[in-house]
């Protein structure tokens, strides 16, 4: 955990000061009341969740820190019923949708709020938080947990948000998902980078979850670099295969100082030349992480690319020479499908390396697709072209499908602008679509008529 900068504190102690001197603040003490408590929040929450997204911005690593300090009686337990919510998303799940391990800063935060003189006030704002935080926990975790508490009127709160039917794994789930849901705007991650190898084996999973999420957004992430830098400097966490996929990761979406790129370099050789079957694990992380984020883009192929050793004799330096000559060429030159044809006869064909070469063209399409208008459809019909070629060399069903859906969602944008029926573009667009998903055998004739068809709207 980082410490807080003091800019932050600074403007954190000037809104707990203004909260202390409020009149708002004045009213709640001399009524105690509901509706006093809740002009203390509309009046003071926003000045302190604008801090806590400047921090979370530009220095996430920070995050832990920020919270910590707002367990503070004089912030009058303002903000806090979100930084509840924030510390029971953070904590990792299992298959059966049970936290990996007790989460402490979910318990210091609760602990807090129980013993705050607002308790009354705040817990009428946290019973989802801690229904969710509590359903992910163990029993003994829960017990000890309410067993801690004198208040009889606390405990008997606590033990209420025990529910019953979050027994169930599905509907644990469920609750979870639509939890999460309530977040889904709001930036509150944050890792942390141990140097013990047993630490980071605990928080691995996490700080890879972090990075793709800060890669996969446009914020400035120089703040961090220096945690990736002593990350990648830490000779004992070298053979780690987590800190191989941290490595993939860092080489696909980071840009990296002078000093982190050269520690990249050598880490991702060095566990790729000590561990057993280090190149299909790479493949496989590449193509599971692909499914995840849904395509790799030819920018961070080119990234990752770069820091592959090309010396080394494997598989990796084998798809990637393959890699290089599409991405250089574009994936439509007669060169490029030539060397896409080559490498992937030469391997099974369910192999990682095809299914890798697979998700990489896919993804190339898939960008193309979803940025050309319906304006360009003659650029459409001309890759058509390429689609075939591809199509021919890889012979797989799930590629056809997923290309499909693809060219599908395209035409429907067309049809969407053009709906003039006699105009030329909608006969050209439709002409062509006929012809042609019948004879890629994306669907069948009157399945492709029924796109095409007019629906009469019912009659009131």
């Amino acid at each position: 955990m980082i410490e807080l900068d003091k800019k932050y504190k600074t403007a954190l102690d000037n809104v707990k000061s203004s909260i202390q001197l409020s009149e708002e603040l004045k009213n709640y003490l001399d009524e105690e009341g509901t509706e006093e408590y809740k002009e203390l929040v509309s009046k003071f929450e926003n000045s302190i969740h604008e801090i806590y997204e400047q921090v979370a911005a530009d220095n996430p690593l920070q995050l832990l820190s920020l919270e910590k300090y707002l367990l503070d009686e004089q912030f009058e337990g303002l903000y806090l019923p979100k930084v509840l919510g924030y510390s029971v998303l953070r904590g990792r799940v299992n298959e059966n949708v049970k936290y990996y391990r007790p989460q402490e800063h979910f318990a210091e935060v609760l602990e807090f709020i129980i013993n705050s003189s607002n308790f009354e006030q705040i817990k009428q704002r946290v019973g989802q938080s801690i229904q969710v935080g509590f359903a992910l926990s163990s029993d003994i975790w829960i017990t000890n947990t309410i067993d801690k508490v004198t208040n009889k009127r606390v405990k008997s709160f606590l033990s209420s948000q025990k529910m019953h039917r979050y027994l169930d794994p599905k509907i644990r789930n469920s609750a979870l998902v639509k939890y999460r849901k309530q977040f889904q705007s709001l930036n509150f991650q944050t890792a942390v980078f141990p140097s013990d190898l047993h630490e980071f084996q605990l928080e691995a999973e996490s700080i890879k979850d972090f990075l793709i999420y800060r890669a996969k957004s446009d914020y400035d992430n120089s703040n961090i670099l220096p945690a990736i830098n002593e990350l990648l400097s830490n000779a004992k966490l070298r053979e780690s295969i987590d800190m191989y996929e941290i490595c993939i990761i860092l080489g696909l979406y980071y840009n990296l100082d002078e000093k982190g790129a050269k520690l990249l370099g050598e880490d991702s050789t060095k566990v790729r030349e000590k561990l057993d079957q280090s190149g299909a694990h790479f493949m496989s992380f590449l193509n599971a992480h692909s499914d995840k984020v849904n395509g790799i883009s030819q920018d961070a192929e080119r990234s990752l690319a770069s820091y592959i050793d090309r010396g080394v004799s494997d598989i990796l330096t084998n798809y990637f020479s393959v890699l290089d000559k599409v991405n250089s060429l574009g994936y439509v030159h007669e060169d490029a499908l030539a060397a896409v044809r080559e490498y992937y006869y030469k391997n099974e064909g369910l192999s990682i390396e095809n299914e890798a070469i697979r998700k990489s063209i896919l993804s190339k399409l898939r960008q193309f697709l979803q940025n050309l208008q319906p304006d360009d459809y003659n650029e459409y019909f001309e890759i058509n072209k390429t689609f075939t070629a591809y199509m021919d060399i890889f012979s797989n069903q799930k590629f056809n499908q997923d290309l499909k859906d693809l060219c599908l969602k395209y035409v429907k944008r067309c049809l969407k602008q053009f709906t003039d029926k006699r105009g030329k573009e909608y006969q050209d667009i439709k002409k062509f679509i006929k012809a042609s998903f019948v004879d890629y055998g994306f669907m069948t004739e009157k399945e492709v008529n029924e796109i095409f068809k007019t629906r009469r709207k019912p009659r009131s």
